[in-house]
């Protein structure tokens, strides 16, 4: 448990990814030790920085400066950024899964994940850098996943609004049509 495990203060420095070329995200020694199976530990240079590559269709999930990289099947974990489906967590310490958020927002019109996850940080209850494969805090992920899922959400009651409207506009007019 890191005492700074959801603070904004990141490393700077980044790297590209081999792969796809897009920038990598640092991440500690300790999150490939938490999260790479034992044959992909046996390659991690210790001597190296690591970092994490975010882009979705990517197979690489770590890489270093000198090109190494390690991918989705040595990881033991689904990576959220790499996996669209609905049991994958977004919040790896709490268990705050795609579905959890949007069952939540679909019965309550709300997501309580960000302000449980905030007061478990206060608590110091979070461990960022050994369970999520970021090795960083979650919140930025949730509060993206809950925006989308309000807004499609929205989207959707209000295309109902406009079909009833709409229905209501033509059971109007077909009673005046048959008078």
């Amino acid at each position: 448990m890191s005492k700074n495990c959801c603070s904004e203060n990141e490393q700077k420095n980044s790297q590209n990814c081999p792969i796809n070329q897009q920038k990598g995200k640092p991440v500690k020694i300790i999150t490939l030790e938490s999260l790479l199976k034992s044959e992909a530990l046996l390659k991690v240079n210790y001597q190296e920085n690591y970092f994490f590559c975010e882009a979705q269709n990517c197979p690489v999930v770590y890489f270093n400066q000198e090109r190494q990289i390690l991918t989705i099947s040595e990881v033991k974990i689904p990576i959220f950024e790499k996996d669209m489906r609905e049991e994958v967590p977004v919040c790896y310490c709490f268990n705050w899964t795609r579905n959890r958020i949007y069952q939540e927002i679909k019965e309550t019109n709300k997501s309580t994940a960000e302000y449980f996850i905030l007061e478990q940080v206060k608590a110091k209850n979070c461990a960022c850098e050994i369970n999520n494969p970021r090795g960083t805090c979650c919140l930025n992920n949730v509060r993206k996943i809950v925006k989308n899922y309000q807004e499609n959400l929205n989207l959707i009651q209000n295309r109902i609004i406009l079909s009833k409207s709409k229905l209501d506009m033509l059971l109007f007019l077909c009673y005046f049509d048959e008078l």
